[in-house]
């Protein structure tokens, strides 16, 4: 399954895909709320702070990855089973979405994005939330070799990528976090800049260049982070559909990364 789909895609397929939605907010708005006052039809809510994070911790950052137990039990009570197929959205061009999907596939699942996510339905949505009966997904390790560390992320051998917007990038603001600015030696490439103005994934060879201008070649050790690990997700994403050989995602992220007075810290534009 690719890490992307279309509408058109998840029409002609949508009986044999679990459908969710997994909508979150950095501002306290609730995705949940959101949900129950429309999704598409026969979604389900994927509570992020829920299943797909535990509970926020300095020493691994606001959502660091959950117990497998945790996750596993989070997609039988929603109805995913372990053979499913998954098409994950949200309404901010899949960088909370693409969480899900990520863990999903990193765990050998069938999962993807859906492109555009809830403003690419032209279909009717719905309020009421299904029913689905609880399904079989048995819990599976983290692969150690898809994942990176505050170690990792100043590996000067290692191209680093930075998702979160250029403005706490540069250290201009930093609205939660303990420090304003970034990882020395990380490249700024905002999830933002793989979305056109549709929010929709750009075209394979736009991401290529993208990446490759950050310093991304097909024999790169690519690690991503963000603020806490989630719209990181959709720079690993968009790396593999541009091409690349899978990078490694740094869940503690900037959360993690901060909290130790004892890390170095870069500001600006540049790298260092």
């Amino acid at each position: 399954m690719p890490p992307v789909v279309d509408p058109i895609w998840l029409r002609a397929f949508r009986a044999d895909v679990v459908l969710a939605d997994v909508r979150w907010y950095l501002d306290g708005r609730s995705g949940r709320a959101a949900y129950d006052a429309g999704h598409l039809p026969g979604a389900v809510f994927v509570d992020l702070d829920r299943w797909l994070a535990a509970p926020a911790d300095p020493a691994q950052g606001r959502h660091p990855l959950p117990d497998p137990e945790v996750f596993a039990e989070g997609m039988a009570s929603l109805g995913i089973g372990d053979g499913d197929s998954v098409v994950a959205y949200d309404d901010a061009g899949g960088a909370v979405a693409a969480r899900l999907v990520w863990m999903l596939r990193v765990t050998g699942h069938e999962a993807a994005l859906l492109d555009g996510g809830l403003a690419a339905w032209d279909g009717p949505l719905e309020q009421a939330a299904p029913d689905p009966a609880p399904a079989v997904f048995p819990p599976r390790p983290w692969p150690a070799e898809r994942l990176a560390g505050a170690e990792d992320a100043v590996d000067p051998g290692a191209v680093v990528l930075d998702a979160r917007d250029p403005d706490r990038y540069r250290g201009d603001r930093e609205p939660v976090d303990p420090r304003a600015g970034h990882v020395p030696g990380a490249v700024n490439v905002p999830y933002r800049a793989t979305l056109d103005a549709a929010d929709r994934l750009l075209p394979p060879d736009e991401l290529r260049r993208t990446f490759a201008a950050a310093g991304v070649t097909a024999d790169s050790d690519v690690v991503s982070y963000c603020g806490s690990g989630v719209t990181a997700c959709l720079d690993l994403l968009a790396l593999e559909l541009a091409g690349f050989p899978p990078g490694r995602l740094y869940p503690g992220s900037w959360s993690q990364y901060s909290a130790d007075p004892d890390r170095p810290v870069a500001v600006g534009n540049r790298p260092s």
